[in-house]
């Protein structure tokens, strides 16, 4: 154990600016920290925040105005890329992704730009060819990103190593990711001993990723402490303000040695967000922990956030009550904010919202049956999508997804735990799970591009938007013509960029006024939308076996 966290300390060391000048007063020349315990602090304002409040929909031009006052703050990093904010750009918001980042990059010069990148499955939904990823993360580094926190739903180390090894191959910081979840298999050790596979890929720092905001205090620091005596590197520990104990946990976390923290700003903080960063800078200001950050410049900037509120998302009702609230139910249930959210879509598409008791019962028990999947995109949706299928239809497994019946053959990962053999046998059959990785059985898809596709195509990153998304970046990419063409006929720059923000907002506005007559959420293409890929699969089922 001494062997392998010495190896792990001496490679922090030798990484480049700014992660070795960011983690060096954590450790130096061997196992004892310095006298200062100082934790560091990521910022999620621009990509989980929203992503978790008001369904991802902040604006690029909204991110623009603040960066660079954000940059002056200290931040370990800034949280601005990867997970819905890819999908959400191109498909309601008609903006390029990787426009986003290079942007943010001319004005963030001090502090590294992180994202969330979900292993195989890249920012979507499924697993994507290993030409696909390579490429994606290629560019991704390039454009701008400097920390790729790569994680996989299931915790199959197999899932993250082609992420992991081309991260590290493009001389950026590779944060090797644990999913928190809470069941017979997952204990303290299994947590441990899947870090230290981590470790062993070269990863640079550990994340602690508590999507559901579960972690309780005492857990926090018996994990925390077990990682840092077992592992050897940073621990960056992610949470949500759902359950209402994450300041605790995080405090406890400190104690227990953790290195950076997660918040948000008050104006996007709490409820399923993350806490708020004035709240916990302040809770540690005078105590070992002591971040060191400017209370007044960041009280400065929430100012910023608090007027684009008020100005925007709260008139338009972007931001839904029920999302800031504390749910300590979770604590029962184990069910996140946004799989909460689409089970109850699935049930008013049924007119069954009174069955919610029902299928929050289910929920546990499917997971039992399918191995205990952490409750995390896309596992949250396979699972909480079965569960109502087992209620609506009144014979459990009767109706099966195609995406569950993928899960069951072993093609996003090998489960956590076993899958109960009467369920997988009611599922499929007699047939044999896979044994290897699931992304060798796919054909590379970087050169797939239909003729009809190829004029929209102009970059690389073109290219793989398609590959990810086909449909909604066909829609993208005509709208980018149509905006170009504009520029050509003489309409000033700042002209164009003032008519587009007046039609987000008109565009906002019409849903919001649609969802009046049942329109279900914002959409720029469909009549009636806002239910997932996962939803509306569901819905699919249903129509097909005449439920």
């Amino acid at each position: 154990m001494t062997e392998n966290v010495f190896h792990n300390l001496n490679r922090l060391i030798q990484l480049p600016h700014p992660f070795y000048f960011q983690v060096r007063d954590i450790y130096i020349g061997g196992l004892k920290p310095l006298t200062s315990k100082r934790v560091h602090i990521t910022d999620t304002t621009f990509r989980d925040a929203h992503q978790s409040l008001m369904a991802t929909r902040m604006s690029t031009e909204s991110m623009l105005k603040i960066a660079e006052k954000i940059d002056q703050v200290g931040f370990f990093s800034l949280e601005a890329w990867g997970g819905a904010t890819f999908d959400v750009a191109i498909r309601f918001l008609a903006e390029d992704p990787w426009e986003r980042i290079r942007q943010l990059k001319k004005r963030v010069k001090r502090t590294p730009l992180q994202m969330l990148l979900r292993g195989q499955n890249i920012v979507g939904y499924r697993n994507y060819p290993d030409d696909v990823l390579i490429k994606f993360v290629e560019r991704a580094a390039d454009n701008g990103i400097d920390i790729f926190r790569v994680f996989d739903a299931v915790n199959d180390i197999r899932n993250m190593e082609v992420a992991i090894k081309t991260v590290k191959k493009c001389g950026k910081h590779a944060q090797g990711t644990i999913c928190y979840t809470i069941s017979p298999v997952h204990t303290v050790q299994h947590f441990v001993e899947f870090a230290k596979q981590l470790a062993e890929r070269d990863c640079d720092s550990i994340c602690i990723k508590d999507m559901a905001g579960m972690l309780a205090p005492e857990p926090a620091y018996e994990l925390v402490s077990a990682l840092k005596r077992e592992v050897g590197l940073p621990v960056h520990l992610h949470s949500h303000s759902t359950s209402g104990m994450v300041m605790m946990t995080y405090y406890r976390a400190c104690e227990a040695g953790v290195d950076i923290l997660d918040t948000a700003f008050s104006p996007l903080a709490w409820g399923t967000s993350q806490p708020p960063v004035e709240s916990v800078v302040a809770a540690l200001k005078g105590t070992p922990y002591d971040t060191g950050l400017d209370l007044e410049l960041l009280s400065d900037i929430a100012r910023y956030f608090r007027e684009l509120r008020e100005k925007y998302y709260d008139p338009l009702r972007l931001i839904d009550p029920k999302s800031e609230r504390v749910d300590a139910s979770i604590i029962v249930h184990q069910i996140p904010g946004g799989m909460f959210s689409n089970l109850l879509e699935q049930l008013r598409e049924q007119k069954a919202e009174n069955r919610l008791q029902e299928v929050l019962e289910e929920v546990p028990k499917v997971r039992k049956e399918l191995g205990y999947p952490p409750l995390v995109t896309p596992t949250s949706q396979l699972v909480g999508i079965q569960a109502v299928l087992n209620v609506i239809s009144g014979k459990r497994y009767s109706i099966v997804p195609k995406e569950i019946k993928d899960y069951v053959k072993g093609l996003y990962g090998k489960p956590p735990g076993p899958i109960d053999p009467k369920t997988r046998k009611k599922i499929i059959g007699d047939e044999q799970p896979i044994s290897v990785r699931p992304a060798d059985l796919l054909e590379p898809g970087l050169n797939k591009i239909p003729e009809d596709v190829k004029p929209y195509i102009k970059t690389e990153e073109d290219k793989l938007t398609y590959v990810l998304f086909p449909q909604a970046a066909v829609e993208f990419f005509k709208k980018r013509k149509a905006k170009r063409e504009d520029l050509k006929s003489g309409i000033e720059p700042e002209r164009v960029a003032e008519l587009e923000q007046v039609a987000v907002v008109s565009v906002a506005v019409a849903a919001y006024l649609a969802s009046l007559n049942g329109a279900k959420a914002l959409t720029l293409s469909r009549a009636k939308t806002g239910a997932s890929n996962w939803v509306l699969a569901g819905r699919q089922s249903l129509v097909e076996c005449g439920v």
